[in-house]
């Protein structure tokens, strides 16, 4: 019967090749300590390091067969600590990354999405004042400004001088400028 507590690391991973449990559980005893002390140190996590240490155990047991018997077991134990610790960051990286790519996305569909509903808002807007023009007025500054008809192409279908048309538009800019100017400064604070 061994006294596992006096024996050397080597011996324990001998025994730990050859599935002995008590091997095992000195080898926890005799390491878990330190390599929590020593990733917890690295990661400012005292749970995450704890989560990284008992993974590394976990590894150690499901891969016993492969420690080499007479190799340096703390050497390869503080090894594995420090490439589970490597992950750690590394997966931590690719997150941070992640999150980041998916808060900039949402910024930017947000603003898009905002822009959008304040263009429908402002379109609305500005079909309601036209809307609101003297009748007259109203269809002439429609004839000039959606079908892109000259003065003189309005003046000839509606009968009208060239000079009435132009006093038309020109009204019906200055009162949709101060009516749709509020508007357009409070849509837009």
């Amino acid at each position: 019967m061994h006294s596992y507590n006096s024996l050397s690391d080597s011996e324990l991973a001998f025994l730990l090749t050859r599935n002995d449990e008590k091997a095992f559980t000195e080898i926890y005893n005799r390491f878990y300590g330190l390599l929590f002390i020593h990733a917890s140190k690295r990661l400012n996590d005292d749970e995450e390091a704890k989560d990284v240490v008992h993974q590394l155990f976990e590894t150690l047991w499901s891969k016993r067969l492969q420690v080499a018997p007479n190799g340096n077991l703390s050497a390869y134990l503080y090894t594995a600590i420090r490439n589970r610790i490597l992950d750690v960051f590394a997966h931590q990286k690719v997150e941070n990354k992640y999150v980041d790519s998916l808060q900039n996305f949402l910024d930017q569909d947000h603003v898009l999405t905002d822009h959008l509903v304040r263009e429908k808002q402002m379109a609305f807007l500005i079909e309601q004042e036209i809307n609101a023009l003297p009748a007259k007025m109203r269809e002439i500054f429609l004839l000039s400004r959606r079908e892109n008809k000259s003065h003189k192409e309005i003046a000839q279908e509606l009968g009208l001088s060239e000079l009435t048309i132009k006093t038309q538009v020109k009204n019906a800019l200055r009162i949709l400028k101060t009516r749709l100017g509020v508007f357009i400064y409070l849509a837009f604070l």
